[in-house]
């Protein structure tokens, strides 16, 4: 930033379009301004950011309002669309364009309605009323199913229609219902607590056929939020069109986004069930089917086979065979037998070779003293005049030590 002479300030681009930023910056009222427009050149990027611009018939506004925020919409942004959005002028340096940095928005026309609405969704989701894990699972197979709507709208017909088409026998209760305005929540709250007295119930649906956000006030209630987990039966809301979402529908078990796709949420289609069992059945006859062919085939291979056309002949190879192994076996057990009695004989004789009577048949002599008996083994165990008896191979004789001799020779006495 410079002065030239004639004292007036000189910026760049860039030093200027700074300067204004950090103006508006600075300014209060455009840091927290509401704008109600028109929305236009709706473009809502990957990112999830959201660029657009709000026009009447005089001007327009750029404006950009970033995931975070666009995360928290109650609505969904559409041209054509009036809003009025909240946030803070600035300016896109790139570009040298002023915007609204919207943080924001609701649909003009709703005000208040829309804040309170936005108060008790906050509210209830805190007190975890939205939570998945505690909404009921549909029944299957309903047989009874409680209808609270209008008596008089297109929704009720709508349902029966599907309902009819879809899974006729099923047994209908309508519950008349009030379902506009704000009015509506108190009498929707009761028609809910009716379920109760209603016997063999399976299943309910809340319905109605869109309209605007103050026709569907009724289904923001807060009483309406708390009878919904109180209800004995699973509930099904289907309630408007694909961009409205009310505190009954985060509340409900099932949110669908109309009448006809809450009664087709709440049935089996018996037309798909129809199929499905022939499909079932014609599978199941083809496997029958199949199966009875392979195991005629297996039979008349069994019945092939020469052993079942003439039983007699695997008797007969049975008692050949029978005859062949008793002929081995006792001819295994002669040959055993005989091992063992060579092994018997020559055991015998090699313990009749070790035998005393042997040794003695050889020429020797078994001495005991008498009268005890114990058989002398050394010249020690005798005195002169001792009494022994010498047992030969044959037979036995007493004598008498006269003397000794120990082994060098020299004699101690003798035996007589």
């Amino acid at each position: 930033m410079t002065r030239s002479d004639d004292r007036a300030f000189q910026f760049t681009v860039r030093q200027l379009t700074r300067y204004l930023k950090t103006l508006l910056s600075r300014d209060r009222t455009l840091q927290d301004v509401s704008v109600r427009g028109e929305i236009g050149d709706l473009t809502v990027h990957a990112s999830g950011h959201i660029y657009f611009t709000l026009k009447d018939e005089h001007s327009q506004l750029r404006c950009v309002m970033f995931r975070e925020e666009a995360s928290l919409l109650s609505f969904e942004p559409a041209s054509g669309t009036e809003v009025v959005a909240r946030g803070a002028v600035t300016i896109y340096e790139p570009r040298g364009q002023y915007q609204l940095l919207v943080r924001e928005m609701e649909r003009s026309g709703i005000g208040e309605l829309h804040a309170a609405y936005e108060r008790l969704r906050r509210k209830l989701a805190a007190e975890g009323l939205f939570d998945e894990a505690r909404k009921r699972p549909l029944p299957a197979f309903p047989q009874k199913i409680a209808l609270l709507t209008s008596p008089v709208g297109a929704a009720l017909h709508d349902m029966l229609t599907t309902l009819r088409a879809r899974w006729p026998s099923a047994e209908i209760v309508v519950i008349p219902t009030p379902v506009s305005g704000a009015a509506a929540g108190p009498g929707i709250a009761r028609s809910l607590a009716l379920l109760s007295a209603v016997e063999g119930l399976d299943l309910a649906i809340l319905a109605r056929g869109g309209g605007s956000f103050e026709d569907l006030a009724g289904f923001n209630a807060e009483e309406v939020a708390r009878a919904l987990p109180a209800t004995p039966v699973p509930v099904i809301t289907g309630i408007g069109h694909e961009t409205d979402f009310t505190i009954a529908d985060f509340v409900a078990d099932r949110r669908t986004p109309t009448p006809t796709a809450a009664a087709a949420a709440a049935t089996p289609d018996r037309r798909d069930l129809l199929r499905t069992v022939r499909g079932a059945r014609s599978r199941f006859a083809g496997a029958l089917g199949r199966r009875r062919a392979a195991l005629r085939r297996e039979l008349s291979l069994l019945r092939a086979r020469p052993v079942l056309r003439s039983p007699q002949l695997l008797l007969m190879d049975r008692r050949q065979r029978i005859d062949e192994l008793a002929g081995a076996l006792r001819q295994s057990l002669a040959a055993h037998l005989e091992r063992l009695q060579t092994r018997f004989d020559r055991a015998f004789e090699r313990l009749h070779s070790l035998s005393p009577q042997a040794v003695l048949a050889r020429g020797y002599s078994i001495m005991r003293l008498c009268p005890e008996g114990r058989v002398v083994r050394s010249f020690r165990q005798l005195a002169v005049g001792d009494r022994a008896e010498v047992v030969l191979s044959e037979g036995s004789a007493g004598v008498e030590v006269s003397e000794l001799h120990e082994p060098r020779g020299e004699t101690l006495g003798a035996v007589k």
